[in-house]
């Protein structure tokens, strides 16, 4: 029985044309051998398994090919390219970095290419996983890497270019391999199994090359195994069974049940597919990318990025147009956060099924904070709410205003208002801003102009005090005109900030600070305050650390000049003075006698001498 070879092995490209997905970096090497404008040191990285090594030994054979072809291949018939493909080649020497990455192996490397090779034109030089070589290795193969012999030529392979020395880099021509296309991979799998007589379908090689993402040495192990598993059919059905991969046609399911809200047949297609043994994480994970390709499939310019299996694409097109992008968005979002916390999460079934739950009703909230624009609203915004300020006593009620009352019964107090006064009733409560409405029973009387002000004056916040002109109130509206126009104030006028009122008051402020045992009482009688109009004033103070203590009582300190001064709108800044800082100097120490001492004998050492002699000891 013939020794098995695995496939990666056996069909391994022999020449650049047979290369898979790299044609850009193919090109440029034939056209470098066939113009003899072949570089001393490449570097080739990339993702593993796209062929980076591959593509170093057929470089290698061919540009001691012999015979070469006028595209730039190697003949495969000449004594050089026998050898090689026999594997005795003296001229091609590989070398592991991973387990050879020491500098004694660099060294032996080195010495190795100081000979010229006995047959052929170049001594090639295959480094593999150049990015394990340590610092030191580096350093000693970087002169022989900037000035080899024109004989020789290194081939460096890498899958982490940045973990490579800049001047390694500097060093060599760099060539970026590129991730295989699923298309690629699959016209190259179904060339293999036409040769190796396996029955295989096209849906089950497009799950095989997705599951390789883009590295064709794991393809074509992923399809050795399934081929050992099936004897020799490669099916659909086998395909998923053996990746481990969840039907597609699940999700479809699944999106029905959501569409129609129906929670527990989606509960128990969740159940089935427990059963059968798939992880939740890995339902969650295959569920978003099911709604990913949907959203894929909203747009016709970005069709081409939707790489499924091709009895499913119309499908996918057929339910896209039943789900809004608005759903799709959101669901994405659930789905993200709970494959997020599925790690931490005791009860992982009750973790999906609770995502289900939302992900079945989601439609519902999409459809309620969609405004009539079409627009999705996250979240409602917050009612404003007003200022509390002091409420008043009652204001005794002029006679005019009794007698006005008396002769006017207006129709906007009964339970049922006209809609002729409705509108100045309403545009009155949104000026003021009360928390309540007045609500105003069927069975009391009708209210006269005069009470419902009243009323309006008691709710909670009260309106500011209002200065008697001694006319008459009249209705809602004349109540209304009086407030455009003119700024909310608190109870009583405001106090105008004055210099000695502000000293007092900080004064006193400083004192409580005292009595709580605060110790940025100090600051606050150090800080030197300036007006610098009615309601602003700025604390000036000599360093950071007083600034800071005064900054960090600023709330308290606020609301107490505030109520003092009667005014919310005092503003107060917080400064350095920066002449005091500069203006302070250090103050000048006394010399001890050690230093004077020290300062005599550096002008005099025969002293030191003499002390030396009679044993004398310094006074500190």
């Amino acid at each position: 029985m013939d020794k098995f070879i695995v496939s990666a092995r056996k069909y391994r490209p022999q020449l650049f044309d047979t290369v898979v997905g790299q044609s850009h970096i193919t090109t440029t090497l034939k056209n470098a051998i066939k113009n003899q404008q072949l570089a001393h040191a490449f570097l080739f990285c990339g993702p593993r398994g796209v062929g980076k090594t591959t593509c170093a030994r057929i470089l290698a054979k061919t540009i001691n090919c012999e015979h070469p072809t006028p595209e730039g291949e190697a003949c495969n018939e000449c004594h050089s390219c026998q050898s090689f493909n026999d594997g005795i080649s003296m001229n091609i020497h590989e070398l592991d970095a991973a387990s050879n990455n020491s500098v004694d192996d660099i060294r032996t490397l080195v010495e190795q290419v100081r000979f010229a090779p006995q047959a052929g034109r170049y001594k090639v030089y295959i480094i593999d996983e150049v990015h394990m070589l340590s610092s030191s290795a580096f350093n000693a193969f970087l002169k022989t890497l900037e000035e080899p012999p024109p004989y020789a030529i290194f081939i460096l392979a890498t899958t982490e270019k940045h973990k490579i020395l800049p001047t390694i880099l500097s060093r060599c021509q760099i060539f970026d391999f590129k991730r295989i296309t699923p298309n690629d991979t699959v016209e190259h799998l179904q060339d293999i199994c036409k040769k190796e007589e396996i029955d295989a379908e096209k849906a089950a090689l497009h799950l095989i090359a997705q599951k390789s993402e883009g590295c064709m040495r794991d393809a074509l192990s992923i399809m050795d195994k399934i081929v050992s598993f099936t004897n020799g059919v490669v099916s659909y059905s086998n395909t998923l069974e053996h990746l481990n991969i969840l039907d597609a046609d699940y999700y479809f399911k699944l999106m029905q049940c959501m569409q129609s809200q129906d929670l527990g047949g989606a509960m128990l297609l969740y159940d089935d597919i427990d059963r059968k043994g798939f992880e939740g994480d890995l339902v969650l994970n295959g569920f978003a990318e099911f709604m990913r390709n949907l959203l894929v499939c909203k747009d016709e310019k970005v069709a081409n990025l939707l790489q499924v299996v091709e009895s499913f694409k119309d499908r996918y097109i057929a339910t896209s147009k039943q789900v809004s992008v608005a759903y799709i968005i959101s669901a994405l979002n659930i789905l993200n956060e709970t494959e997020i916390n599925y790690k931490g999460a005791r009860n992982k079934r009750l973790h999906v099924e609770l995502a289900l739950i939302k992900l079945t009703y989601l439609q519902q909230a999409v459809d309620l904070a969609s405004g009539s624009d079409g627009l999705s609203k996250k979240k409602l915004i917050e009612e404003a709410k007003p200022v509390a300020f002091r409420s008043l006593n009652p204001v005794a009620e002029p006679k005019a205003a009794k007698t006005a009352a008396a002769t006017a019964t207006p129709p906007a107090t009964t339970a049922q208002p006209a809609a002729n006064t409705q509108a100045p009733q309403q545009e009155a409560k949104l000026i003021i801003e009360t928390k309540k409405p007045l609500i105003i029973p069927d069975q009391q009387p009708p209210a006269t102009a005069a009470q419902k002000a009243q009323a309006i004056i008691n709710t909670p916040p009260a309106i500011p005090k209002q200065e008697s002109s001694g006319g008459k109130l009249g209705s809602l509206n004349s109540l209304r005109k009086q407030f455009i126009g003119k700024p909310i104030e608190s109870a009583g006028a405001p106090i105008p900030l004055g210099e000695m009122r502000l000293q007092e008051a900080w004064q006193q402020f400083a004192m409580q600070l005292k009595e709580n045992k605060n110790p940025a009482n100090q600051s606050f009688l150090m800080a030197n305050l300036i007006i610098k109009d009615h309601q602003n004033f700025e604390v000036s103070t000599n360093n950071n650390l007083e600034q800071k203590f005064i900054e960090g009582e600023r709330r308290v300190l606020s609301e107490y000049l505030q109520q003092i001064f009667n005014n919310r709108m005092l503003m107060f800044t917080i400064t350095v003075n920066e002449a005091a800082v500069q203006s302070f100097e250090p103050v000048e120490r006394t010399v001890t006698l050690k230093e004077k001492y020290q300062h005599i004998i550096d002008h005099y050492p025969l002293v030191k001498e003499l002390r030396d002699r009679l044993n004398l000891e310094v006074d500190n």
